[in-house]
């Protein structure tokens, strides 16, 4: 059960592996970590596929910074979502990293590596009070001292779920499942009713599912995967039961987060996650789910929902470091965070920001329904997905999951072919 990076972002893409060649000890490549100074120059912010959206947005924090410190200029610089990765290993490699870059965890972890994340815990430590703990810790990698980016924004969202499909196979529609033994027992019980018509869920397991349900994802030095325990097992061999009764989507092995949702909207699925954003298209495409939409929280066995984040990291070899950790910090704060809040739906990570009444205060829609429950539910979320969990990674998991689902392989060892080829993909990163 995921979210897509296309829904959570509102704007970008998902995210692929970094390949920098060279790994360096994360000390910055030598340079200094010092960002002391008079805050002035010309600086480099690069955003990742925001422009077309929010351009007057950022052309306001732009001018409102270099008002607030007449000394500087910045130069703001915007992506396409499509090769952002492939983009910044390029500037990486050629040495024309911009100063001041929106990232995702799993874009940091290299750069880090490579000793081109500055450390904001010998930098800019005096900040990290300002931010949401889990969301400061999102942007450190295992094995490597330090934090690599300024959190920015957040999400997370609920489990939809069809309560006609719901009240069709018997179940109660107001008592939506609330654990994973629950969850897997009403699948089953929808799927014998509807006679393997109407599955429950649409996505096999990921990374992130694995994390939710208790599974260890990694050793504590960040040097292997370990996500092939008794407990991975058990909900690989769960899910293997619910594709073998037509619970799981006959077509999940190959599904996107949009072609679940789009099965989800034709009534093929009974539950599929999402965010607040969704509920305006069901409300303009199916209008009839809408009526009779349910909306529950995510299912955890570890009492902390995932939380996807983005960042805003400065470039450790930048000449201008006293004006870049200040632009980094002047658009990730509780200021700038609630402004953005309120013009796409994704949350602040600044401390105190989701105690706002926009956030807790009840109008009667289901759209601040959900912000609401998204919010409460963010304040001790994590990010259960590794950050050295690249998209090679994912593949292997993905292709292993497949095989056991499909009986070609036993949770057990598809688990273990998967840890194996993670954990060599993973020397291979350096």
């Amino acid at each position: 059960m995921r979210i897509s990076r296309r829904t959570f972002a509102a704007a970008a893409a998902v995210a692929v592996v970094l390949p920098l060649s060279a790994c360096g000890s994360g000390d910055d490549g030598g340079g200094s970590t010092d960002a002391s100074g008079k805050v002035e120059g010309t600086i480099t912010f690069q955003t990742w596929n925001l422009r077309a959206n929010f351009k007057s947005y950022f052309e306001g924090v732009v001018s409102d910074f270099e008002k607030k410190y007449p000394d500087t200029q910045v130069n703001w610089v915007d992506q396409p979502a499509e090769g952002y990765a492939d983009k910044i290993s390029a500037d990486a490699a050629g040495g024309t990293l911009p100063d001041v870059v929106n990232v995702s965890p799993d874009l940091v972890a290299p750069l880090a590596k490579a000793g081109l994340a500055l450390d904001l815990d010998k930098a800019a430590a005096k900040y990290r009070k300002e931010y949401l703990p889990g969301a400061w810790a999102s942007h450190r990698i295992p094995g490597m001292t330090g934090t690599y980016a300024f959190p920015w924004y957040l999400n997370t969202g609920p489990l939809f779920y069809n309560k006609t499909l719901f009240k069709d196979a018997g179940l109660d529609a107001s008592n939506p499942p609330k654990t994973y033994d629950e969850l897997f027992a009403d699948a089953l019980r929808l799927a014998k009713k509807s006679k393997g018509k109407v599955a429950t869920l649409a996505n096999v397991p990921t990374i992130e599912d694995f994390g939710r349900y208790g599974v260890e994802l990694m050793n504590e030095e960040g040097t292997a995967f370990a996500f092939n325990d008794t407990k991975g097992v058990e909900l690989l061999s769960k899910y293997k039961e619910l594709y073998d009764a037509k619970a799981l989507d006959p077509q999940a092995l190959t599904a996107t987060p949009e072609s679940s949702g789009k099965k989800f909207l034709t009534g093929a699925v009974a539950m599929n996650p999402g965010s607040a954003l969704d509920l305006g298209n069901f409300k303009k495409q199916a209008p009839n789910l809408y009526k009779n939409i349910g909306i529950t929280d995510q299912i955890t066995s570890t009492g902390k929902v995932n939380m996807y984040v983005m960042g805003v990291m400065v470039n450790s070899r930048s000449q201008r470091k006293p004006a870049a950790v200040a632009f980094a910090h002047y658009v990730t704060d509780a200021q700038r965070q609630m402004s953005f809040a309120k013009k796409v739906a994704i949350f602040p990570s600044t401390a105190g920001s989701l105690d706002d009444p926009y956030f807790t205060k009840e109008d009667g829609t289901d759209e601040t329904r959900v912000r609401i429950a998204a919010a409460a539910s963010l304040k001790n979320a994590v990010n259960y997905t590794p950050v050295l969990f690249s998209e090679q990674m994912k593949t292997a998991l993905r292709n292993e999951v497949a095989k056991a689902l499909q009986g070609k392989e036993s949770p057990k060892t598809a688990l273990d072919n998967a840890v194996k080829a993670c954990d060599r993909l993973l020397q291979q990163q350096g």
